[in-house]
């Protein structure tokens, strides 16, 4: 079923760090891209109408609501887009699916397996009437990483042998760095885990195009406890170290190794405890005709090793992917004038607009996430019982 409107009403559920980046991403997109339908900031929720009011009339959102599900009954919204803690992305998209909406997802798409599965599900069932779903893996729409995709798909790297990813930050480095929703299993579902090495794992899997099927884990909590956020002694000067600490209840890092389904392996990291890094995503691909590597650090830059050149010239170098002829770059500046972190929540926009104008499904789907978690599943599973463990994807 096509889309035959003009306009595309948006509900956003969430309005903090992710909701911010989302409300950018949806008033941006129409002004640099020539899309099918043209986005309309309808609403945006949450539970302190303050805060949410106060997000609407910075990015223009025209109306605030306190309660998501009110947005499922407004015919003024065609979009479900989520951006709330992982504990509640099942019930507020399966809902929103069932009432018709479409629905974009944050990542991780839930917090458990069983979880994501019945998302995939009733994602399954709402696309046969029309109605798409879509998680936001928006590291994917980096141009540097889209391209990467390419030069895999056209064989120029031959076959893969060895995949290395890694996402490092440092922002928990301090042990009394206080607690949030991101350290609280019950909401955030893992910590680093989750958080940041569900990247890596859907970048892995989407410019190799294959899939993890086992896995080797090991996962470490290094600060057991933090101190409260907000606590009154935290205020008037007093450290934080003399604040009253709650428990951490997910992991601060976590390592493992991988089989791909192509005959590849592969090693990942995911920490917050880096110091220096602050948002270094990274990505080593190494096959039989040449290598290629991404740091997101240095976003619009990729590297590209061609083993079949003269060794006596041959060397990686750098690729500044800002020409109009790769992905997504024509729509912005001139050469050499690089994007940033935000420019991927745009490509999110654009691809998913598109796609429903087009009556496509767009990926990744909720599918796609579905196998993110059972890859962070099944690498927990490993850490607790120090066995390798299967995903469940085709070897």
């Amino acid at each position: 079923m096509t889309d035959t409107r003009t306009e595309l009403g948006i509900g956003m559920v969430g309005y903090a760090f992710m909701g911010a980046a989302h409300s950018q991403a949806w008033r941006t997109a129409p002004a640099f891209f020539d899309l099918p339908l043209r986005p309309r900031l309808t609403a945006v929720c949450g539970r302190n109408e303050d805060a949410a009011g106060d997000v609407a009339r910075r990015f223009g959102w025209e109306s605030v609501e306190t309660d998501w599900r009110v947005l499922l009954t407004r015919d003024d919204i065609d979009v479900i887009d989520i951006c709330t803690p992982g504990n509640t992305h099942a019930e507020i998209a399966i809902a929103a699916l069932e009432a018709g909406k479409h629905v974009l997802c944050e990542k991780p798409l839930a917090n458990t397996v069983a979880e994501a599965e019945a998302m995939a599900a009733a994602a399954t069932e709402a696309a046969k009437r029309g109605v798409r779903a879509m998680v936001g893996f928006t590291y994917r729409r980096t141009p540097a990483v889209a391209y990467a995709r390419q030069l895999v798909a056209s064989g120029r790297l031959g076959t893969i042998r060895h995949v290395r990813g890694q996402y490092l930050q440092d922002w928990l480095a301090d042990e009394n760095a206080p607690l949030s929703w991101r350290l609280d299993k019950s909401l955030a579902g893992s910590g680093a885990l989750g958080d940041i090495g569900a990247h890596i794992i859907d970048m892995a899997q989407y410019v190799t195009g294959s899939s993890i099927t086992s896995v080797s884990g090991l996962m470490e909590t290094f600060v057991k406890t933090r101190p409260i956020a907000g606590d009154s002694a935290t205020l008037g000067g007093t450290s934080s170290a003399d604040a009253e600490r709650g428990p951490v209840t997910v992991d601060d890092a976590a390592a493992f190794t991988a089989r791909f389904a192509d005959g590849a392996i592969g090693v990942f990291e995911a920490t917050r405890f880096a110091t220096g890094r602050k948002n270094a995503l990274r990505l080593e691909i190494n096959g039989t005709r040449g290598s290629i590597a991404f740091d997101f650090e240095d976003m619009n830059v990729l590297e590209l090793f061609d083993a079949t050149e003269d060794p006596a010239v041959a060397g990686f170098r750098r690729i500044m992917v800002t020409e109009a002829t790769h992905p997504y770059i024509a729509a912005w500046w001139p050469p050499g004038h690089g994007l940033g972190y935000e420019h991927g929540f745009t490509h999110q926009v654009v691809d998913l607009v598109t796609d429903i104008a087009k009556g496509a499904d767009p990926v990744p789907s909720f599918a796609d996430g579905l196998a993110v978690q059972r890859v962070l599943a099944a690498v927990e599973a490993s850490a607790a019982d120090g066995t390798t463990h299967t995903t469940g994807a085709d070897s």
